[in-house]
This record gives structure tokens, C-alpha cells and sequence, in this order.
């Protein structure tokens, strides 16, 4: 059972509409008044001289000022550090007097106790109803944590940077350690050779080099191993100083690459295998022609340059990837250079490069044809011609190069 008092539920309401309205009015401006003076950022209104009208409180609070010691006394530019007071009358002023807006500026204030406040600074010019400009509205947003953000970016950006720069030295020192600091000379020859670096942030795989063996017979090698950077920066060491120990002990072409592989499947046993690409070869002086036999594993044929003016690929048929199959099959071929011949090794970064403006990659076919147009060429010579065409690529360098080539020296032959 509910029990009552006899009263009318309504009774405790404003029946006064008139009264309502006037609370809600009052309480709207205090609310604009409230958001003007406490506000999350400065308002400041100048006359068209400069000088401060009206500012709000959290302008004050922020510059450590009173309302008295600048509603009339200063101008917006006393309020300004001495470079931006300099930028204000350069730039701030004149655009805003000619576009009737300005927004976004990075200024700073200098506060009452001389410290410096960094805002973004807006102004837009009032004008009357005859269009003529009355005053200037300024809105003045705190940069303070912007400021130390962007210092932090900046602080950041130099450390990437001298990271960066370590890294560069340290991927140059690592690449020029897998690499001769200077070729073997072997008498009666000419050689030459050539490093194309893509990138000097990553350390390549591409190798060569050149070396005595016994009974005046000298080996070489020129291979690309697969991947970047420190692993195959290891792969590339054991690769060479494999193929050096081997030779050694058998400097046959076919033995030395089956040594190779052997290790290398030792070594990379896992789901992740290695591999690389390599031609190594056996160079025999005798008298003015110099006997070439090498074997190749999976790498692009030797390009031969004749003293006629031809040139041709000299290829290896069968030579497999060295380092996938544990009995890769291998082949070794001859070729004789006399005065005026040239042989050149290279690796796939040459024709898988794109030539400046180029979508498709250079080619074997168009390799050959520059080589034809070429020779009859030395050894230096080519190199050269090929350094030059690899500067017209640009940026469609994506692989490192390496090229060594060979030719007969055309002074006199060793005794």
C-alpha cells in the first residue's frame, strides 16, 4: 500500500519558463567568459598597431605577466624574442596584412622570467562591415612538448645517422678483408679486375682472386654467394679460403669445386641451405698465348674477346649451384688466349642490372653485343669499358659486380 501526503507531485517544479531562461542565459556567459579566460590555449587581441586589447588568463599564466603590465602598455611584439621579432615584421606581418589570415607559425615568446616559450602562433584579421580591418585575433598554442618531440626526433635521427656511418665502415673494412687489396701479377699477363658496390650499408657476396700455384701455373676464382650482409660475408670467407686450401693440394677445376661443395654441405646442414656460384680455374703461361681450363658451378660463362673482333660466351655445360646437391655434377673446358685475346668472368649483377630509364634487365644478348663492339680490347681496357657502361644503369643496380678478366700481355713473353 502506498501512503501520501496530500501534496502534488509536481509541486516542487519552476513553473517560471521566464526565470529558466534567464539562469540558462546567465550560465551560457559565464561559459564563454570561462572558456576565454581558461582556455587550453593564449587568446590575445591587438589593435592594428600591434598593441595588446585583451588577453586571456592562461596567456597570463603561461608568460608570467599581469592583465595590467600589457592591456595597453606593450605590443604583441614585445612579446617576441629578438629572431621573432625579426620574422614578424619579415614575414608574419606582411602576410597576414595581405591575406587577412595566417596560421601555424613557429614563434617563441619571451616570458616574464626570461625564459623563452615556444607557441604556433594564428592570427586572423577582423574587419567591419564596410570590409575595412578593425583589429587582429591571435590564438597561441603551447610548443613546449612539440619542441622537446621534434629534439628527441632529432637527437634520434643524428644517432641513426652515426650509427648508419659505423655500420658503412664497418661493411667497407668487412668487404675489403674478402677481398685482394691488390691482384697477384702473373708474367706474360694482363689482369684486371673490377668491384661494383650496390649498397654501403650491406656487405656483398661477390669474391675473386688470384694466386700462384706450383710449377708456374696460377689459379683463380670469381663467384657470388647468395644473400647479404654478415652471413654471407661468412660464407664468402670459407668459399674462398676452401677453394685456395683445395688447390693446393689438387688444383684440378672439377676437384676444387667438389671440395667445395662437400664443405659447404657440411657446414649448411639445415633447412636454410647455402649455396653460391663460382668458376675456378687454371691459368698455364707458354710462350705469347697463356692455356685457360676451369670449371664452372652454376655461374654465368666466361666471355671471351677475340683479336679479330669477335666475341663469343664460353660455356661449361652441366655445372650445377655449388652447395644444394651433396654430389653436384661439374665439367671443366679449356680455351687459349693469344695476343689480342681477352677473357672476362663477371657475376649476375652486370646483366641482371637495368639499364637508366630501363624496366627490363640488361641481358646476355646485350652483353655479347657490347662486347663485340668492344674488341678487340685488353684486359684494362675491358674492365674499363665495363665500369663506364655500369655508371649509365643509375639506380638499376640492385646486386653487387665483380669482374676479372684476363688477356696476353703483348710486351715479350717470360723466359
Amino acid at each position: 500500500m502506498r501512503c501520501g501526503t496530500g501534496q502534488d507531485p509536481g509541486g516542487d517544479r519552476n513553473d517560471n519558463p521566464g526565470n529558466e531562461g534567464a539562469v540558462l542565459s546567465a550560465l551560457l556567459e559565464d561559459s564563454v567568459e570561462d572558456l576565454y579566460e581558461n582556455a587550453p590555449c593564449g587568446y590575445l587581441t591587438t589593435l592594428l598597431d600591434g598593441s595588446i586589447a585583451r588577453i586571456n588568463g592562461t596567456l597570463l599564466t603561461w608568460l608570467g605577466f599581469t592583465r595590467e603590465e600589457l592591456v595597453g602598455r606593450r605590443r604583441f611584439t614585445d612579446l617576441l624574442t629578438i629572431g621573432g621579432k625579426l620574422y614578424h615584421e619579415t614575414h608574419f606581418a606582411p602576410l597576414l596584412q595581405m591575406q587577412g589570415e595566417i596560421g601555424g607559425v613557429a614563434l617563441e615568446l619571451a616570458a616574464a622570467d626570461g625564459t623563452r616559450l615556444p607557441v604556433l602562433v594564428s592570427s586572423v584579421v577582423k574587419t567591419g562591415t564596410d570590409g575595412q580591418p578593425l583589429l587582429i585575433r591571435t590564438t597561441v598554442f603551447d610548443a613546449r612538448d612539440r619542441r622537446a618531440y621534434e629534439r628527441e626526433l632529432l637527437r634520434a635521427r643524428e644517432d641513426a645517422d652515426r650509427d648508419t656511418a659505423r655500420l658503412r665502415r664497418l661493411a667497407t673494412t668487412l668487404q675489403r678483408t674478402l677481398l685482394p687489396s691488390k691482384l697477384q701479377s702473373v708474367p706474360g699477363l694482363d689482369i684486371a679486375a673490377h668491384y661494383r658496390i650496390a649498397s654501403h650499408d650491406m656487405v656483398g657476396g661477390d669474391f675473386y682472386d688470384v694466386f700462384p700455384l706450383s710449377d708456374g701455373r696460377w689459379g683463380f676464382f670469381l663467384g657470388d654467394v647468395c644473400g647479404k650482409g654478415s652471413t654471407a660475408a661468412a660464407l664468402t670467407s670459407l668459399a674462398r679460403y676452401t677453394m685456395r686450401s683445395a688447390a693446393i693440394y689438387d688444383p684440378d677445376p672439377v676437384s676444387v669445386l667438389g671440395n667445395l661443395n662437400t664443405v659447404m654441405n657440411q657446414e649448411y646442414r639445415s633447412d636454410d641451405p647455402r649455396f653460391c656460384t663460382v668458376i675456378f680455374g687454371v691459368l698455364m703461361v707458354e710462350d705469347a698465348s697463356c692455356l685457360i681450363t676451369f670449371a664452372s658451378g652454376g655461374h654465368p660463362p666466361a666471355l671471351l674477346l677475340r683479336a679479330d673482333g669477335t666475341a663469343e660466351y664460353r660455356f661449361t655445360p652441366g655445372g650445377q649451384l655449388v652447395g644444394i646437391l651433396p654430389n653436384a655434377h661439374f665439367t671443366a673446358t679449356s680455351v687459349r688466349l693469344v695476343p689480342g685475346d681477352t677473357m672476362l668472368l663477371y657475376t649476375d649483377g652486370l646483366t641482371e642490372g637495368r639499364p637508366t630509364n630501363g624496366r627490363e634487365r640488361y641481358g646476355e644478348e646485350a652483353l655479347e653485343a657490347f662486347a663485340v663492339d668492344l674488341a678487340p680490347a685488353s684486359a684494362q681496357e675491358t674492365v674499363d669499358a665495363m665500369s663506364e657502361l655500369l655508371d649509365t644503369f643509375g639506380d638499376g643496380l640492385d646486386d653487387d659486380i665483380a669482374l676479372l678478366a684476363f688477356s696476353v700481355s703483348t710486351s715479350e713473353p717470360p723466359s
